[in-house]
């Protein structure tokens, strides 16, 4: 595996989804996978991750065992160096270093890029077959996997560091081992004839971790053969330049392209038939001057800059006589290849498959299909079909991420705002039960003793005469004690444990009796309003009897100057509701939190028990219903009243 993912640094950007042009990233469990069988080992991953998730295989251990080895080694250095060594202005400083690491031979690939050139100058002039480049072996496995059909087009000769290799063993022998050093990721799986390939950034990481430097060193030359007009083949149209063909808009008849988005889409109209009568020169990079095994954050038309000024000092001092008779030496090697296609191209999916994801993600219609690029993918028929072949995850896609995320956190806040009402009545139906075990002690216990003064005070009113002056002191204590029995009665209620006797109930006819057994005032109006489709439930008669009288009575004492109750009936498929509205002066805010308790009454010293809520909340919590309510005591706000809202089980639970 030449590319891999650490994943512990992985931080699911999707930036390497976007910047592979195999597709060849996936992403499982929201970490990015390489995967070995798509991976055209361009390097692009590597260069854009800002985590430094994205690596590559090192192979500096297995130069370092070769050259320890003691065989005879050559190392043939990329013309990109340039690009990667300003700091070492001085070429022959650089070969010095590197003859330090133990290498016997240090040769240029430029001479092999002079040997390419003048064979692919030579194909694209006798032929009449149109041909793509083949130097990179990016774009000939990209060609080969994803393009097969275009896999003869591939021009057949080898790259430049290939023919550079045959030079070598052809002028110092068979035994020698050849390590190749450049800009490139996939050079390192290239071809067998090159026994280890390691980029820029590991020759500097050996230099370093042995202390060479450029101020230690003796400058050395390279070794011949060396290159010529080669020099200048790692920039764009470097191919076309070496072989001096001319690529003139009007007369040239090759395209150039390099870069990711480029060369996908010079070959797609290459392989339509939109491109007629063209050869091709493609590069994966932007030259191999941008290629990932270069330091990072260096400038392009810098490194062009670099490159060039080098090629131009080269080719004005190099002895032409001399370099063509080497040249013309070695013209006669076979440099030729065969390109097989290796169809690594997907399964295509039906419409219906594709269509299936999109509407997992929200793209219902064209108009939903964005097409951010947000999720790595350039449209969002791309990404849903990476989804159904198991490349890539819903979640990647922004947009429908983003709406997920709003969606839970409304979800969340109801869920909160639902807990916080739960917390509120488990609290208050915890504060009732002790409530109500206190309050059956204190009834069991006063019910006695009452009832004793309740009879002998009644006796000895009966047995005092109209003009007695104790008469007025004894009538008093039978109503005070007729209070007490009311009180202790209410106690007892509260705190009752029955179960309830649920039977077939009518709700608007529940209404209409409870209303009967009031006394209305003439001032107090009135309204039944029954939006119910279906009025019936199972309900205690008696009980929901006494929560509706006690929330009627108390909606009365709220509007002394008289006013408006409306009754509002209504239901659901498994609930009926009951609101009783008054348009009275309303609960202050600070007594709303109390109203259920016990006890608690805003009604003045004689004139409420405090039990009437307290029994109604109860009561509906024994049909396992829910209570409410709802206030306003300020006319700025708008009408004035409280509402209560019972909610209840239509059937028994």
């Amino acid at each position: 595996m030449l590319v891999y993912t650490i994943k512990e640094l992985c931080r699911t950007c999707y930036t390497c989804v976007r910047e592979c042009p195999a597709k060849a990233i996936r992403i499982v469990g929201g970490q990015a996978e390489v995967i070995v069988e798509r991976c055209i080992a361009c390097g692009n991953c590597t260069k854009v991750c800002s985590q430094g998730a994205k690596v590559f295989l090192n192979t500096t251990d297995r130069v370092k065992k070769l050259l320890e080895s003691g065989s005879k080694t050559a190392a043939i250095v990329a013309p990109s160096f340039p690009a990667e060594f300003p700091d070492i202005p001085d070429h022959k400083v650089l070969v010095g270093m590197i003859r330090s690491l133990g290498f016997s031979v240090v040769g240029e690939v430029s001479f092999g890029a002079d040997l390419v050139a003048d064979r692919y100058r030579k194909l694209v002039g006798d032929s009449e077959k149109f041909y793509i480049s083949s130097d990179c072996p990016s774009i000939v496995n990209y060609v080969k996997y994803y393009h097969p059909d275009l896999a003869d087009n591939l021009a057949p000769v080898v790259s430049p560091m290939v023919a550079m290799s045959r030079v070598v063993r052809k002028k110092y022998g068979d035994d020698t081992a050849i390590v190749f050093i450049g800009p490139c990721i996939a050079k390192k799986a290239e071809s067998a004839e090159v026994d280890e390939a390691i980029t820029f950034t590991e020759l500097r990481e050996m230099l370093t971790g042995v202390g060479i430097t450029p101020a230690g060193t003796s400058p050395s030359e390279f070794d011949p053969p060396v290159g010529g007009r080669g020099a200048i083949f790692p920039v764009a149209r470097g191919l076309l330049q070496t072989a001096r063909i001319s690529d003139n808009a009007i007369t040239g008849n090759i395209i150039a392209a390099e870069g990711r988005i480029d060369f996908q889409g010079a070959l797609k109209e290459f392989e339509s038939g939109l491109i007629s009568n063209q050869h091709m020169e493609l590069l994966c990079c932007e030259g191999c001057i941008m290629g990932p095994g270069l330091s990072k954050n260096g400038r392009q038309y810098n490194r062009r800059s670099l490159v060039s000024s080098y090629a131009s000092s080269k080719l004005g001092i190099i002895d032409s006589d001399e370099w063509k008779a080497t040249f013309d030496e070695y013209n006669d090697l076979d440099l030729s290849i065969r390109h097989r296609a290796e169809d690594h191209r997907p399964e295509s999916l039906t419409e219906e498959d594709v269509s299936d994801i999109l509407s997992q993600i929200g793209k219902l219609s064209r108009k939903d299909q964005l097409d951010c690029g947000a999720c790595g993918y350039e449209s969002c028929v791309e990404h849903a079909i990476a989804v159904k072949k198991g490349l890539a995850e819903v979640e990647m896609c922004l947009p429908y991420t983003i709406e997920k995320l709003h969606k839970s956190v409304k979800d969340l806040a109801l869920s909160n705002e639902k807990l916080s009402s739960m917390r509120q009545a488990l609290k208050q139906s915890e504060k009732l039960a002790h409530m109500g075990q206190l309050s059956a002690g204190i009834a069991h216990e006063l019910n006695n003793p009452l009832g004793v003064v309740i009879m002998y005070s009644n006796i000895l009113l009966d047995e005092t005469g109209e003009s007695d002056p104790v008469r007025e002191d004894l009538k008093l204590i039978v109503d005070q004690a007729g209070r007490c029995k009311k009180i202790v009665a209410g106690l007892l209620n509260f705190a009752r444990k029955n179960q309830v006797n649920h039977q077939h109930v009518n709700l608007k006819e529940l209404v209409s009796g409870s209303l009967g057994s009031l006394i209305i005032p003439e001032k107090v109006s009135i309204e039944i309003r029954d939006l119910t489709t279906n009025p019936d439930a199972m309900l205690d008669m008696e009980q929901m009897t006494q929560v509706i009288s006690n929330l009627v009575k108390n909606a009365i004492d709220a509007m002394p100057a008289g006013g408006t109750i409306e009754i509002l009936l209504e239901d659901t498929l498994s609930d009926v509701i009951l609101t009783v509205r008054d348009t009275g002066t309303g609960i202050k805010e600070e007594d709303r939190a109390k109203i259920f308790e016990p006890f608690f009454t805003t009604k003045g010293i004689g004139h409420g028990t405090g039990l009437g809520l307290a029994t109604a909340y109860g009561i509906v919590k024994m049909h396992k219903g829910q209570i409410t309510a709802e206030s306003n005591t300020d006319p700025a706000k708008g009408p004035t009243g409280t509402s209560f809202r019972i909610v209840l089980p239509r059937g028994k639970e």
